[in-house]
């Protein structure tokens, strides 16, 4: 009953402004493919929704922020109940957002739908990952704009690697399948983090200095 009870303030805590401002402009971004005099090509659809993917990440990026971070970590629920809340939560509007982009693109333009939504789930479960370490590992009540940063510059990382052993790979090449065995090890890699990040760390407990035997009277 406790979790229940926290799904109404937390659906209000959410950060909708930041997923607001992510999803809208990942959805103009799949609704670029529809621009007037624009042949069908698979591969532009391809790279417009891998842009897309990767503004809803950024938004994910502060799904765990929780200005009255200080004041929860007294509550009887733990942290992964907590996380267990925003995600159940997110996820639903989540996956309506993604089929809406996926519709917004073209069909004869829209790649295959299992390696892009399997792109998309990675990319998201890698700004979530973040955003989990940095809720472990730090104090700070609103962790979304360090994970951002951090997953713009694993784009950024990304976009170096030679598509023979990095994620941009396309049907073309040869590596296709490569490409996507990668992807899923990048998802499950994520979803672990997640899974292992959320749990409460465990309190040191202080050592207490170690008495002798009292002195014996005279």
């Amino acid at each position: 009953m406790t979790v229940r009870a926290l799904a109404a303030p937390v659906w209000r805590s959410l950060p909708w402004r930041a997923l607001a401002a992510a999803g809208g402009s990942g959805l103009l971004l799949a609704g670029a493919a529809r621009l007037p005099d624009r042949a069908p090509d698979p591969e532009l659809g391809r790279l417009l929704l891998r842009l897309t993917a990767l503004a809803g990440a950024l938004g994910l990026a502060f799904l765990l922020d929780d200005p009255a971070r200080r004041t929860t970590a007294a509550t009887p629920v733990g942290r992964a109940s907590r996380a267990a809340v925003r995600l159940a939560l997110a996820a639903p509007v989540a996956a309506l957002w993604w089929t809406a982009a996926l519709l917004l693109v073209p069909a004869q333009s829209r790649p295959a739908l299992t390696p892009a939504t399997v792109e998309a789930a990675a990319t998201a479960c890698t700004a979530l990952a973040l955003a989990t370490l940095a809720v472990r590992f730090t104090d700070t009540a609103e962790v979304g704009k360090g994970a951002a940063v951090w997953l713009g510059a694993a784009a950024g990382v990304t976009l170096l690697v030679p598509d023979r052993w990095g994620l941009l790979g396309t049907p073309a090449d040869p590596w296709w399948q490569a490409t996507q065995l990668r992807w899923a090890a990048v998802l499950a890699l994520t979803l672990t983090l997640c899974a292992t990040g959320t749990r409460e760390p465990v309190r040191r407990r202080s050592r207490r200095p170690v008495r002798g035997p009292a002195p014996s009277g005279y």
